[in-house]
């Protein structure tokens, strides 16, 4: 039996990589969406772009050693990260969170793993896994929100992901608010995401420290504010911490305005929202939709539907892999 004919026997899976700033997520997953195995390692952005794709890589054939490398065979490979991409060409343009510049991730992944390799956004990637098999499952128009180590969105519209000109569609969190005087990664100042995400809940507690606030934050982090997490937030903000609560609802309220300009432009009929600070809760939720219901026009409030994501850690992985499904199925057409 020749090689082609072993393959054949085989059972085809597909990976899927969610790739953050702060940590990253493999799975192993079925033609059908299923995912099999996953494994959440650090990111480690600060020790390069060739540090964290070997470690992708690794991370992928031990999860396929662990399937049964013998006995499967990596169709494809999808990695969904955050920034300005080139799906076409595999390229990371700019990502400001992992400090990359034009990284030909899918020429690297690709040799390593001797498979066919797609990028796309990550928040994309997990607006597509949420909409086709998540908590946005049934809605025809699905807007996207992750608030993890950044600030980003994706659209789905009727299965099919919203690029606009350059790819460059979904950047949310680069839209400037008043009232945000933090710098942001991107080399703008006052971006929507410098306060509406994990790390911007922590950078704005830790400026209200710093000028002097009196907190339970601060007892809780010995003197070093660098130690604060956005999960402290949460509990200092149960407590009734004033600084905590002050936070939450302005960062609540900010992200609110600013979600208002979006449903006006997409029209969605679902907003589905992920990542680490989305783990507030009502915390968040309450003051945001208050103010999207009190900013855009009662005819798109009266139709929307905002749900927490269903799928965590595995959207992401489950709509990067089926991204690069769908890609493959179009080069082989």
């Amino acid at each position: 039996m020749g090689r082609a004919d072993g393959e054949q026997h085989k059972r085809k899976l597909l990976a899927g990589v969610d790739l953050g700033g702060t940590n990253f997520v493999c799975g192993l997953v079925d033609q059908d969406g299923t995912v099999l195995r996953t494994a959440k390692r650090p990111t480690e952005a600060e020790r390069g772009s060739d540090h964290v794709l070997q470690s992708v890589a690794d991370t992928i054939e031990l999860l396929l050693a662990d399937e049964g490398a013998d006995n499967v065979v990596l169709t494809a490979v999808g990695v969904g990260l955050p920034g300005f991409l080139d799906p076409e060409r595999g390229i990371v343009r700019m990502a400001g969170n992992l400090k990359w510049k034009d990284v030909p991730i899918s020429d690297i992944l690709s040799k390593r793993l001797a498979a066919p390799v797609f990028i796309d956004n990550d928040v994309r990637s997990f607006t597509y896994g949420e909409a086709a098999a998540g908590a946005a499952a049934g809605y025809r128009h699905v807007l996207g929100i992750m608030l993890g180590t950044g600030l980003a969105s994706g659209m789905v519209n009727d299965g099919r992901i919203y690029y606009g000109s350059g790819y460059m569609a979904g950047e949310f969190g680069h839209i400037l608010m008043d009232g945000v005087p933090f710098a942001c990664g991107c080399g703008m100042t006052g971006c929507l995401e410098t306060v509406a995400s994990a790390t911007g809940l922590v950078r704005q507690v830790r400026a209200q420290l710093e000028a002097g606030r009196s907190s339970v934050l601060a007892e809780w982090a010995g003197g070093d504010p660098s130690a604060i997490q956005a999960a402290d937030v949460s509990k200092a903000y149960d407590l009734g911490d004033p600084v905590a609560r002050e936070v939450m609802d302005f960062t609540g309220r900010t992200l609110g305005k600013a979600l208002a300009y979006a449903v006006t432009l997409y029209g969605p009929d679902a907003i589905v929202i992920g990542g680490g600070a989305s783990l507030a809760g009502e915390r968040l939720f309450a003051p945001m939709r208050e103010e999207l219901q009190r900013t855009v026009h009662p005819l798109y409030w009266e139709r929307l539907t905002i749900v927490p994501a269903q799928r965590l850690d595995e959207a992401g992985v489950v709509g990067s892999a089926m991204i690069a499904q769908h890609r493959l199925e179009q080069q082989t057409a």
